[in-house]
């Protein structure tokens, strides 16, 4: 299969200003959140990527522009609803601090299999929907430009953590022992076995070994000699 470069977007006013955004128009990436997303669009210069695809939300727009911008040749960009950002429901638009004086919050944090928005979603049903989206288009990808074929997905920060933690074949009661920054990338490959999860939350480093990355769906046993850059 392909392998997915999961990015969320750069650091957003809503983050800025402890608001839960979820999926309210008008948030935008702030000043630092641009730079965040110039910064890892510079980084995904050295990949050939055949597409990208976005969670239709301006801030994860935003940040897949600055991707597309450096790419030698403009990649096919779609956006997808699967990819947007968790329906919170009554919780959305609301102060972080706020909401963590909700019994809610304690389920989110301990149990969030359980947890579900009241008018929204629950993270199982984030989680299915998310998983289910990037699967789709990397099968597609793969089809379409073969095994090597690299990708990026522009998402939010819980919807990147769940798809993680499917890969990583994670219980969803785990997913909150992973962090995912603004702008960060992780890096997924779907082997015929098994997913390998190549990087969580990274925020520099080279990734041009991605341009001719080898893939035979075996675990290295031993560890591997490790990525070489072309």
């Amino acid at each position: 299969m392909a392998t997915v470069i999961l990015v969320r977007h750069g650091r957003s006013t809503a983050n800025t200003a402890g608001l839960l955004a979820g999926r309210v128009d008008g948030v935008n990436l702030d000043e630092l959140g641009r730079e965040q997303a110039a910064a890892t669009g510079k980084r995904l210069a050295a990949v050939p990527l055949v597409g990208v695809v976005s969670s239709p939300l301006e801030r994860c727009l935003q940040t897949a522009q600055f991707i597309i911008d450096r790419q030698p040749a403009a990649p096919y960009a779609p956006t997808d609803s699967g990819l947007l950002e968790c329906d919170y429901g009554q919780w959305q638009g609301r102060s972080l601090k706020d909401l963590a004086t909700e019994e809610l919050w304690k389920v989110v944090q301990s149990q969030p299999s359980a947890a579900a928005f009241p008018g929204g979603e629950s993270l199982a049903e984030m989680q299915a929907r998310s998983v289910a989206a990037i699967r789709r288009h990397d099968a597609a990808f793969e089809s379409e430009h073969g095994p090597g074929a690299v990708w990026a997905a522009v998402s939010h920060g819980d919807i990147i953590k769940s798809i993680l933690a499917d890969a990583l074949g994670m219980h969803l009661d785990m997913f909150q022992r992973l962090n995912v920054a603004p702008a960060s990338v992780s890096i997924v490959h779907y082997g015929p076995q098994r997913p390998s999860v190549y990087s969580i939350n990274t925020e520099a480093g080279d990734l041009s070994w991605l341009a001719k990355a080898a893939h035979t769906g075996d675990a290295p046993v031993g560890g591997g000699s490790g990525h070489q850059a072309p």
